[in-house]
C-alpha cells in the first residue's frame, strides 16, 4: 500500500531555513504528482508546492515563490521542500501528498497523505 513519510520539520528562527523530505513507497502509478500542503490553526490545507514525475513541472503558491523550492528524486520516490527566509506565518503542519496522474493543487484531489511534520518559525 502507498505510504508517505515526512521528515525535516522543527523550530527555526525567522529568516532561517529548513529542508523537508517526503519518502514514498508502494507506488503503482505510472506518472504521478507529489506535493506539499500546509495546515495551520484548524484552517484548511493549502497547496504550497507540487511537482510532476513526468518531466518535473512545478507549481508554487504565491507565498512560496522566491523563498521555497521543490525538487524530486524519482528513483527514490522522494520529494524535498527547501524553505528559506522563513516567516512566522509559515508555521504549520506540512503534509506530503501524492496523486496519480497530473498535478492538482487542491486538497480534495490528492489520493494519499503523509502524517505531517510540524514547522514552527519563532
Amino acid at each position: 500500500h502507498v505510504q508517505l513519510v515526512e521528515s525535516g520539520g522543527g523550530l527555526v528562527q525567522p529568516g532561517g531555513s529548513l529542508r523537508l523530505s517526503c519518502v514514498g513507497s508502494g507506488f503503482t502509478f505510472g506518472r504521478y504528482c507529489m506535493g506539499w500542503f500546509s495546515q495551520a490553526g484548524g484552517k484548511e490545507r493549502q497547496g504550497v508546492a507540487v511537482i510532476y514525475s513526468g518531466g518535473g513541472s512545478k507549481y508554487l503558491s504565491e507565498s512560496a515563490k522566491g523563498r521555497f523550492e521543490i525538487s524530486q528524486d524519482i528513483a527514490k520516490n522522494t520529494i524535498y521542500l527547501q524553505m528559506n527566509n522563513l516567516k512566522p506565518e509559515d508555521s504549520a503542519v506540512y503534509f506530503c501528498s501524492v496523486r496519480e496522474g497530473g498535478c492538482r493543487n487542491s486538497e480534495d484531489e490528492q489520493d494519499y497523505w503523509g502524517q505531517g511534520t510540524q514547522v514552527t518559525v519563532s
